[in-house]
């Protein structure tokens, strides 16, 4: 998940563009680094994508003085048909912490994971269609949740701990992990949604940034930045890459463009596990540990 705040930025907007679920595949030079975000254009060549001429230094705020994101109201969690599998952590009071170990797949849990991811596209697709302003993103979490389960797999946010709800919609300012609530997305807004579904015993995540309405060029910059941190990425994963590489490659878009990485939000291990090892960092880091055909894990 590649997360950039802009240096010395007063407008407290935050670019969050996805979190994609990616699988190494085993064929290093020839296809390099599947991943199902349907709507990527193909992997970013950073070299060659359009770039202003100078740095951006900060953002202009628009037309009004933007308020710090207030919280509004939370509604109760929805439910679930029983004839669905939950994952094994509902009904636990915690979440369960992250698994030390790799989840390597064979043939048939790429297969379920590639169908899991597939649909955790199509879901976070379908929702970024209901962002313009006046809509709340509790509207939203209301038509993925239905849309989810419709298709027999489980959200799998839903009571991960104390998480109430099947979205997690972050707005503006909001770095990750925000619930949706009662407050309408207003015109200028920029919103995250990321997506988790349990399907055949099988976890996929992905997330990505919807732009509400009309924003200034400085802004729509911003968030398609993120995107590029995300595609260049994705981009060179295959079996023996170094896992550092990805921090690498996204401070080195990011500083170019005066961004900075958020440090403390990282990828991780996913699979029929919710959470395992690795840590995917997405700053310049010493880490040790390189890719293996068949693993799967979030940027």
């Amino acid at each position: 998940m590649a997360t950039l705040v802009a240096r010395g930025s007063r407008a407290r907007m935050k670019g969050l563009w996805s979190a994609s679920s990616v699988f190494v595949d085993s064929l290093r030079n020839g296809n390099r680094g599947h991943h199902w975000v349907e709507n990527v254009k193909g992997v970013a060549d950073f070299s060659t994508r359009p770039r202003p001429d100078q740095p951006i230094a900060n953002f202009k705020v628009q037309n009004h003085l933007r308020l710090w994101l207030q919280p509004g109201v939370v509604t109760p969690a929805l439910e679930v048909p029983s004839h669905i599998p939950r994952p094994s952590y509902v009904g636990e009071a915690d979440p369960p912490g992250q698994a030390q170990e790799l989840q390597i797949h064979d043939e048939a849990g790429i297969l379920g994971m590639r169908a899991a991811g597939q649909l955790a596209a199509r879901i976070r697709d379908f929702a970024g269609t209901f962002v313009e302003p006046g809509v709340t993103t509790d509207e939203i979490d209301k038509e993925a949740h239905k849309a989810i389960i419709e298709r027999g797999a489980y959200p799998s946010l839903l009571h991960f701990g104390s998480f109430p709800k099947s979205l997690s919609t972050s707005v503006n300012e909001c770095i990750c992990h925000g619930i949706p609530d009662s407050r309408p997305l207003k015109d200028g807004d920029i919103v995250n949604i990321d997506v988790n579904v349990y399907m055949n015993g099988y976890h996929a995540e992905t997330s990505a940034t919807f732009i509400c309405g009309k924003v200034d060029a400085d802004v729509k910059q911003f968030v398609e930045v993120t995107r590029d941190c995300l595609d260049t990425a994705i981009a060179i994963c295959g079996p023996g890459v170094d896992f550092r590489e990805i921090g690498a490659v996204i401070t080195d878009i990011a500083d170019g463009c005066n961004y900075q990485v958020v440090e403390h939000v990282v990828g991780h291990g996913l699979g029929s596990m919710v959470q395992s090892d690795p840590s995917i960092y997405h700053y310049y880091n010493y880490k040790s540990g390189s890719m293996v055909a068949g693993q799967t894990f979030t940027i």
